[in-house]
């Protein structure tokens, strides 16, 4: 707005007065109430640009905050879901069970107790009595009564592997015929009224089952009674499992197929046969009579659907209630005096909420990473906006304009840009991350208003409180920090070592939860290097204008004095681009980190590419066959080697003995070292095992020397075990003696600790047994129809099927698409405060170019001149924001755990570490876009102020 319409319009809470304004209050108020919306339609239509990119700022960061608290809670939600989900059926049900109604009750009351009618009412009463969160899946829960001791059944024709008779399990399951599909014969029922005086029941058996024990429809079995006339049980259908893997067959195994179980106390292994019928519900009461301990069970299967990550302290309780609480004294009243839960859904539970606190302290860096970057830019725009407007409202405030009223202006033409687009952007955020709740989208779409509603008035009416001179310098150079502001930085450096230090010692894994001053250690870090850098700044510059000074032609010179005479406000854009490198860096590492790890663990699981072996030590491979596997496309190299589990070693020098042994391992000392170096292991001193000497290979049909020693490579225990001396050693492949000659932290045959390492041509008995593959991209189809025509049973592992193998749960998942977020937005916030930076004195290098096109500057000098201007700004960003990010990295690596975020749920996690690495990427990328951003932005600035002539820049009484 120029001078002429402020005059026109009036200032914003003045003292001018003009005639109208003695027609009356009313007309006053009338007045004034009209001249606020032409103050905010008159701003917006003169800069509208300036408020679309607003607008676009303020959309995209309230999306990024509201998007950010529903997605943690979405992947919360969907982990507890998926938990206890894809658990065993056998550890998420819920199992009431009860023993049988007293014996001291009428007979006909014990019946109806056990019966369809009676057990279905007490299953529904059990339901209705869950407590909340705990809800059941009615359609996957079943109940019966089954006998817990089994029964022997000696039946001529049943199969007895060892000459052991089998024993089997009777049990009603409800609906049977909701969980099965019937294969032959019909569905058992039952024939009238059955009481526990009845004799002959039906059962259906599946057609695994029947298969093993040569069972068929009309077979039946004998069970012993306590009034001693046996109960007939007739089969009369055969049934498989419509879902074999639902609580229904899965809780009880023998329901599904049968088992052999070794006999116990047999000083042979002889085995037998076990498994299930099922009976149809009313038949209970015959199982009352028979002396295999009858139980009443009750299986409720939880219903995960609507549960949440907020539900997991709810849960617990809960669960802990009905196992041994109040909730448990209701079960009883329901189901028995005597009633017990039991569930595995409680430990379930607990996996999850360890996993979750493992993984929420990492997410919540980057969290606070990108927001102090989101924060920092959303300033620096309001700086930018209230740089551009310095003289207008100066000169309002010359004309008796009150603050309170410039300020009131400057909330309502900001609220105008800023609440649709928040509005919009909290509404993105809602509909793009669903199942979650609203008000923490809410509160950080409001913060995100707030602070961008109050930065612009307050910033822009707190310097003008005060008049300011014209002409006054504010640059780097020439600054002085004031007292306040060197105790500022000296309160923020001790906040950044306690920041460090806490997250060194005690890591991001804090009992007590998320820790934000640990969790804030990078942004601490960024801005401790800021403030550093931004002190340390003028040095440079007046080390290199005294040689530049000398050169001949201007552009040196003048580009070094114009980067000298950088506004001093300077550290809020140097802040921004450390911080947002630093969190892109780290969130780059965190996720190089997880790759490298379970890079790490598959190959630690299959020891090269591909791994083809046997079931036991002695399946030896057959000859020739590691040249047919050579041949297999794909395939680089082979290393066959001979592998010996549990060789024991000597005692110790204490006495004591290790009954696990160390694993021998001979191999082809070539083909190792070539190994070792395509799978980037450390390398194999294979020069070491020379086959020379006594440890030559023995001729065939020689009796090796007991006294033969032999050369090893054995890792840190076993060399310590062994010591400097020979010793003997008793395996599969010879008796010999061991002499240390080099030690190997870990190696590619084993992923034991404890392990020695011979030349296979040195052992008496060297027969390899697993054949090690390196290749870019081995054929597996090739290699397992390899290892089928050896006629053996040669197992193949792949390690990129291991690699696949860690497949992420949702909160892994949810926790990486996160650093992936955040690399993304901290190397975004990175360019735009850079862009921010350079238009905020982009008027003021425009009309330097047409001052100076008016002396001879061409065109080219103009573009190296604006280039060479910021490149010192730029690389003083790019260069300490690549340094601060190691640095960040190598502090703070020791206390960041991402074994969890890596391998949970894998396998063996506890033997692997997972340590943070920086990510060349992460950090180089980031800082090279800042500087070719930088050079763009004043190449076309150059370029755009070449096309406009020096008199539109160069306007009488302009002071720019």
């Amino acid at each position: 707005m120029s001078a002429d319409q402020n005059q026109n319009t009036g200032a914003p809470g003045g003292a001018e007065k003009t005639p109208a304004a003695t027609a009356g209050p009313g007309a006053a108020v009338a007045r004034r109430a009209a001249a606020c919306a032409p103050w905010v339609r008159t701003r917006l239509r003169t800069a509208p640009g300036a408020a679309a990119a607003l607008a676009g700022l303020v959309l995209l960061t309230t999306f990024l905050a509201a998007a950010f608290p529903r997605s943690v809670e979405a992947y919360e939600t969907d982990g507890l879901r998926h938990d206890i989900v894809s658990a065993s059926p056998s550890r998420s049900v819920l199992e009431v069970t009860s023993p049988p109604p007293s014996p001291d009750l009428r007979p006909e009351v014990r019946d109806t107790a056990v019966r369809s009618a009676g057990m279905s009412r007490v299953d529904a009463a059990l339901m209705k009595s869950l407590p909340e969160p705990v809800r059941p899946d009615a359609a996957r829960s079943s109940y019966g009564v089954h006998t817990t001791a089994p029964a022997v059944a000696s039946e001529p024709w049943l199969p007895r592997p060892d000459g052991l008779a089998p024993q089997f399990t009777y049990a009603t399951a409800s609906g049977l015929d909701k969980h099965g599909t019937l294969r032959s014969g019909k569905w058992p029922a039952v024939r009238g009224e059955v009481s526990a005086d009845s004799r002959e029941v039906e059962a259906a058996v599946t057609a695994e089952t029947a298969s093993a024990l040569r069972m068929k429809v009309g077979s039946t079995l004998s069970v012993p009674t306590r009034t001693g006339t046996p109960l007939t049980v007739r089969i009369t259908g055969i049934v498989s499992p419509l879902r074999p893997t639902e609580s229904f067959w899965s809780v009880e195994p023998l329901f599904r197929g049968p088992a052999l179980i070794p006999e116990r106390g047999s000083s042979e292994p002889k085995n037998y046969w076990t498994a299930a019928l099922l009976l149809p519900p009313d038949a209970a009461p015959a199982l009352l009579a028979t002396m295999n301990e009858p139980e009443l069970f009750w299986r409720i299967a939880p219903d995960a659907t609507h549960l949440t990550g907020l539900d997991v302290s709810g849960l617990r309780s809960a669960l802990a209630s009905l196992e041994s609480g109040p909730e448990l004294l209701k079960l009883r009243d329901i189901a028995g005096p005597t009633a017990t839960l039991t569930t595995d859904l409680d430990e379930i539970v607990l996996a999850h909420t360890r996993m979750r606190s493992a993984i929420s302290p990492v997410v919540t860096v980057a969290a606070v990473g990108i927001g102090a970057v989101a924060a920092v830019v959303l300033l620096m725009t309001g700086g930018l906006i209230g740089a551009r407007r310095h003289h207008e409202l100066a000169l309002l405030r010359s004309r008796g304009g009150s603050l309170r009223g410039i300020g009131r202006r400057l909330f309502a033409e900001t609220a105008v840009t800023v609440l649709p687009a928040a509005a919009l952007g909290l509404l993105l955020a809602v509909l793009t991350v669903g199942r979650a709740r609203l008000w923490p989208a809410v509160a950080a779409a409001a913060a995100v208003t707030v602070l961008v509603c109050a930065a612009l008035p307050l910033r822009t009416t707190l310097r003008h409180i005060r008049p300011q001179l014209h002409g006054a310098r504010d640059d780097m150079m020439n600054a002085r920090p004031s007292r306040r502001r060197t105790v500022a930085e000296l309160t923020l450096l001790v906040l950044a070592i306690g920041a460090v230090a806490a997250l060194r010692r005690r890591g991001t894994d804090t009992e007590g939860g998320t820790d934000l001053l640990v969790s804030s250690a990078p942004v601490l870090v960024g801005l401790i290097a800021a403030l550093v850098l931004v002190r340390l700044y003028p040095l440079p510059l007046r080390l290199a204008s005294r040689p530049v000074a000398r050169l001949r032609g201007a552009i040196g010179f003048l580009s070094l004095a114009r980067a000298g005479r950088a506004s001093s406000s300077g550290t809020l854009p140097l802040l921004a681009l450390l911080i947002a490198l630093t969190t892109a860096a780290f969130g780059g590492s965190v996720l190089a980190g997880v790759g490298d790890a379970r890079g790490d663990a598959a190959l630690k699981a299959v020891g090269a590419d591909a791994r083809i072996s046997g079931p036991g030590d002695r399946s030896t491979l057959p000859k020739g066959f590691a040249d047919r596997v050579r041949a297999v496309r794909g395939v680089d190299d082979v290393a066959p080697v001979q592998i010996d589990y549990g060789v024991l070693l000597p005692p110790a020098a204490d006495g004591s003995t290790d009954a696990k042994g160390a694993t021998l391992v001979g191999v082809e000392p070539e083909s190792y070292a070539r190994l070792a170096r395509a799978t980037g292991l450390k390398a194999f001193p294979g020069e070491r095992l020379k086959a020379t000497g006594s440890a030559a290979p023995v001729p065939r049909g020689t009796f090796p020397s007991l006294d033969r020693v032999l050369p090893v490579i054995a890792s840190p225990s076993v060399a310590e075990r062994l010591g400097d001396q020979p010793q003997d050693i008793e395996s599969l492949a010879g008796d010999f003696k061991v002499r240390v000659v080099g030690v190997q932290p870990s190696t590619s045959a084993v992923a034991d600790s404890d392990f020695m390492i011979v030349n296979s041509a040195s052992l008496s008995e060297g027969h390899p047994t697993t054949l090690l593959v390196t290749g870019p991209d081995p054929d597996a189809k090739g290699l397992r129809a390899a290892a089928h025509d050896t006629g053996k049973d040669f197992g193949v592992q792949l390690r990129s099927e291991e690699l696949d193998a860690f497949v992420d749960t949702p909160m892994q998942a949810g926790a990486e698409r996160i650093y992936t977020a955040a690399i993304t937005a901290g190397a975004g916030y990175a360019l735009l405060a850079v862009l921010l930076s350079l238009l905020q004195t982009a008027p003021e290098r425009t009309t330097l170019l047409a001052r100076l096109r008016t002396m001879g500057l061409t065109t080219g000098q103009g573009r190296r001149l604006l280039a060479f201007e910021a490149m010192p700004q730029a690389l003083l960003a790019a260069v300490g924001g690549l340094l601060v990010g190691w640095a960040t990295i190598a502090l703070l690596a020791p206390g960041v755990n991402l074994v969890t975020l890596a391998l949970a749920g894998a396998s063996g996690t506890a033997q692997h570490t997972v340590s943070l690495r920086a990510d060349p990427w992460s950090l180089v990328l980031p800082a090279l876009g800042v500087i070719v951003l930088a050079a763009a932005v004043a190449g076309v600035q150059a370029w755009w102020a070449s096309r406009r002539g020096s008199i539109t820049e160069l306007r009488a009484g302009d002071t720019r």
